[in-house]
């Protein structure tokens, strides 16, 4: 049995996302290979070694979903080969791969991923350069803007630089989109239409971040191809995201199950489709990812393609695209986790032989 830690929480504004993917992740993962050892980590940073069976609280009210805190304190060190250790100073379970269901920073962002290397523990998902790189909005737009592909009028500001209204709207046009630059799941994410809402916007986004990127708003449909890295990466079919609200919003995303419609696959005809593989592929390369990612795009009426953004560990709940996507190209949910992992120790292994 390979023992399969599996990390969610987080000190992130997508705490609760986290670990309803994780829940998911966990229930349709191969029992017969993988032993799963679940870690919960508190919004205050702390690890918890939790009962798998009974990790969270009010599981089926995403609004209300909570992390159990009757975990035992637990911590990694480096080197340690995958060895958890309580605070007694005992040894806990040996991990042989990890499962890092963490979205936003402090997870999603490359520290995380910065402490499994250091370790010495395979895990899932892009490494610390792509993760840190596929986080930072700003960034990533920059990279794939100089690798030539197309993305929306951009930039960023922080509290010092920050334009007024009229200057934003000079750049970009209205209405914009105005974001946190380091956070994931629509958090923090404002549609600006006129002045008053700037303000509100404003201090609302820095509330999560002390940098926030302003974008053009692109009038299109909102497309999602997955990537599943292997021997070489592969592309899934694209899905369309239709929300029923503005936006697609953290509500419609994960609180209201009929906040969004979903076509999986996409109706978009043979030529765009692979176009758009073709381009997910491309930004997974281009933001040196790895392991899995879901890349978003913006499709025009006169089928001009925008690079929106990557998520370099999307979400697995139930509505989740990612899963969605790869299952209709024949690849169930349990063994596309199976694949995840899989990958994980295969590519750690392959690192170690240098």
């Amino acid at each position: 049995m390979i023992k399969t830690g599996i990390i969610c929480g987080g000190h992130s504004a997508e705490h609760e996302i986290s670990l309803l993917s994780a829940k998911n992740v966990l229930d349709a993962l191969d029992k017969s290979r993988f032993d799963p050892v679940v870690i919960g980590i508190e919004k205050n940073g702390r690890w918890l070694l939790q009962d798998a069976g009974n990790f969270i609280i009010n599981h089926d009210k995403p609004g209300m979903v909570k992390l159990n805190p009757s975990g035992i304190p637990v911590t990694l060190a480096p080197a340690c080969g995958g060895e958890l250790w309580f605070k007694d100073g005992a040894s806990g379970p040996v991990l042989d791969v990890v499962f890092p269901i963490l979205h936003g920073p402090f997870g999603e962002d490359g520290t995380v991923q910065g402490l499994l290397k250091l370790a010495g523990i395979p895990f899932a998902g892009a490494g610390v350069l792509g993760s840190a790189v596929g986080m930072d909005k700003e960034i990533a737009k920059r990279l794939l803007h100089d690798a030539g592909l197309p993305v929306c009028a951009f930039f960023s500001a922080t509290e010092k630089t920050l334009p007024d209204y009229h200057s934003a709207v000079k750049r970009l046009g209205t209405p914009f989109f105005l974001k946190p630059a380091n956070m994931g799941s629509s958090v923090g994410v404002f549609k600006v239409h006129n002045q008053n809402e700037w303000q509100t916007a404003v201090c609302e986004a820095f509330r999560y971040d002390s940098k926030l990127i302003f974008e053009e708003f692109i009038d299109g449909r909102e497309i999602e191809c997955a990537v599943l890295d292997g021997d070489e990466p592969v592309a899934s079919v694209p899905g369309e995201v239709r929300p029923l609200h503005e936006f697609y919003s953290y509500d419609a995303k994960y609180l209201d199950a009929a906040g969004a419609e979903l076509d999986v696959p996409a109706k978009l005809t043979g030529a765009l489709t692979e176009k758009i593989r073709d381009m997910a592929l491309k930004v997974f390369k281009t933001l040196c990812c790895e392991s899995l990612a879901r890349v978003d795009f913006f499709v025009t009426k006169d089928e001009n393609i925008f690079v929106n953004e990557i998520n370099t560990m999307p979400g697995f709940t139930r509505i989740s695209m990612y899963p969605k996507l790869f299952e209709q190209c024949g690849i169930d949910y349990t063994s596309l986790i199976s694949r995840i992992i899989d990958n994980a120790i295969k590519r750690f292994n392959k690192a170690a032989c240098f």
